[in-house]
């Protein structure tokens, strides 16, 4: 825009500003004004050659145009002081320390819920990655509620299927640590260096005494009874908070629909099409990127407990299901999780830890370069740079879970940059 073109609009701007600041004062002006009784004179508005009130001769008749003598036994009227000084330091130092006070109390209250926020956070991550399918089925003729129904009853069946590949195994593997830990002390007891330490500085005798020590000690006792309660608490407290959010995730898909048309009912009518624009193609691309991660993942876990089995190594498919999970976080989950199983290999044999390995790196590109692009290809395409940081950043900010939800918080961003405010820019 050119020079004169911006000074005129500046001008246009400084005037009406300078109107609206002198019918404000004009209000308040006439607000600090007493109501005046009809016939009678406001003081202040004597006419010109009029004596002021109380000059006339209080006892000689009232002539015209003087003001009425005030009854007895009530004050007479005055014109009202000098407002408060909303400048003064009393008042500014009073209102900044309520609203630091109110800052404050809002502060704690949300990291009091910072609980109930992640769980909505997670539950409403879940809904906008699975509403996605219910519109597909409801596109094939299903309503609303039977889609809803049958998604969340997928959803369950999974869950219920990766708890019976995961609990079982372990279960048997720790009973049977139990029973023979017994017979791996002897083992360990009879190794020779065992044997050496024991002989040079008593190992077995000191080993003993400690053991005799702590199970005497009520504090180490109560120490380790309470360790137990609080481990069977975190547990009882993750089964509940996963039940509730699937609870809220059944809610939320619900009353999906009619809870984007009571939000876009708040926007001005002007702007509501471009508003639900933006806003649906966001809750698509972030759907969309939560079902492609999860279908990565999948494919990963599948693909290495196909491997673990023919390689045999033990514990194929708790390894695979938290290969599946480590997948599910950007750019190092896959890493992770091929760590792992490389690490389960070379346990069992240097061998089988080599092949492993091998396998993991050729998987590596081929996920990158044929997987994640062919099922990605309905996302928004989030530089790398952008990638690191997002998930940087929400790692640090919220663990793994930010992690998670950085990347499509940072797609959706993405797209009012390149939607929103690049096309501002070029207007101006």
């Amino acid at each position: 825009m050119r020079r004169p073109q911006l000074l005129d609009r500046w001008g246009a701007a400084r005037r009406r500003w300078s109107a609206y600041r002198a019918r404000q004062r004009a209000t308040l002006t006439e607000s600090y004004r007493l109501e005046v009784p009809p016939g009678e004179v406001p003081a202040g508005d004597v006419p010109a050659g009029a004596e002021p009130a109380g000059t006339a001769d209080p006892v000689g008749p009232a002539g015209p145009g003087a003001p009425e003598a005030t009854p007895p036994g009530e004050q007479p009227s005055r014109a009202p002081g000098v407002p408060l000084n909303r400048q003064s330091p009393f008042a500014i130092g009073f209102v900044g320390a309520l609203g630091v006070l109110t800052a404050v109390t809002l502060w704690n209250a949300i990291g009091t819920l910072s609980l109930t926020f992640t769980l909505l956070t997670v539950a409403l991550f879940l809904t906008l990655a699975l509403d996605p399918i219910v519109q597909r089925l409801i596109r094939g003729g299903m309503s609303r509620g039977p889609a809803v129904a049958f998604v969340m009853f997928g959803a369950l069946v999974v869950f219920a299927l990766l708890a019976w590949l995961v609990v079982p195994p372990v279960a048997e593997q720790a009973g049977a640590l139990v029973q023979n830990a017994p017979s791996y002390v002897n083992e360990l007891l009879q190794q020779r260096w065992v044997q050496d330490l024991d002989k040079n500085y008593n190992l077995t005798a000191q080993i003993q005494k400690q053991v005799n020590d702590r199970l005497t000690d009520q504090g180490f006792l109560s120490t380790v009874a309470g360790g137990i309660i609080g481990a069977g608490q975190a547990v009882g407290s993750g089964i509940f908070q996963t039940f509730t959010v699937l609870i809220l995730t059944l809610y939320f898909l619900a009353s999906l629909p009619t809870t984007k048309k009571a939000a876009y009912a708040v926007v001005p009518a002007s702007r509501r099409a471009r508003v639900v624009y933006l806003s649906e193609e966001m809750m698509r691309r972030v759907g969309s990127y939560a079902i492609g991660q999860v279908g990565v993942a999948a494919i990963n876990g599948l693909l290495s407990w196909v491997a673990m089995r023919f390689l045999g190594v033990p514990y194929a498919e708790v390894l695979a299901v938290s290969v599946a999970f480590l997948g599910l976080i950007p750019m190092v989950g896959a890493t992770l999780g091929g760590a792992l199983v490389t690490l389960a290999g070379l346990l069992q044999s240097t061998q089988t830890g080599i092949v492993l390995l091998v396998y993991y790196i050729v998987y590596q590109q081929v996920e990158n370069y044929v997987i994640v692009p062919r099922i990605m290809q309905r996302t928004v395409a989030v530089p790398g740079a952008v990638t690191v940081v997002a998930a940087l950043a929400g790692g640090t900010m919220l663990g793994v879970l930010g992690a998670l939800l950085a990347i499509p918080t940072a797609a959706a961003l993405l797209l009012l940059y390149e939607e929103v405010l690049v096309p501002r820019q070029r207007r101006l």
